[in-house]
């Protein structure tokens, strides 16, 4: 009896392994600056960090703007022959320049750590990752990736980002 079932059995275990073998790990993407940017937009913490941005925005304008004035000022200069007015004129133009690169270096840093600090509030990363989780787990990836951090993504099909899918259910969720 059991020399019968032997060969059955051989031939079901030769078949299975070769499926167990190709059995393929699925990883998937997502864009967390996306997914907290349309999460989170209408919430008090985010209207004030865009305030803040636009402010910021504003004031760099406003010296450029100054800059371009102060430009057109020397040119007029140098064409009326005053070298006196356009060499002051270059020095302040060199010197609202300088300050607005370091004004726009320090104002950007500061800007994207409070965003950073807003993605990263825990109960955002609660919610986030339990959605995460439960795509990654209904759809079967065995790893999910954060596409913004993770430098070593060089190229990814659109059908492995759930990014949206994120997004939506953390809507669906925000709902009831």
């Amino acid at each position: 009896m059991i020399k019968r079932f032997f060969p059955f059995f051989f031939a079901l275990l030769l078949t299975a392994l070769p499926a167990r073998a190709q059995q393929l790990t699925r990883f998937a993407v997502v864009d967390l600056p996306r997914v907290y940017t349309a999460f989170f937009r209408d919430s008090r913490a985010v209207r004030e960090f865009e305030e803040r941005s636009a402010r910021v925005q504003n004031e760099i304008d406003r010296m450029t703007r100054e800059i371009q004035d102060l430009k057109s000022r020397q040119a007029d200069a140098v064409l009326q022959g005053n070298q006196e007015l356009s060499v002051r004129l270059e020095n302040e133009i060199y010197r609202k320049s300088e300050f607005l690169k370091e004004y726009y270096k320090l104002k950007t840093a500061e800007l994207e750590d409070q965003k950073k600090k807003l993605a990263q509030s825990g109960t955002f990363l609660e919610q986030v990752y339990d959605e995460i989780r439960y795509i990654a787990e209904s759809e079967g990836y065995s790893m999910v990736l954060n596409l913004k951090e993770n430098n070593s993504i060089l190229w990814h099909s659109p059908t492995v980002d759930i990014t949206d899918k994120v997004i939506q259910n953390l809507l669906d969720r925000a709902k009831r």
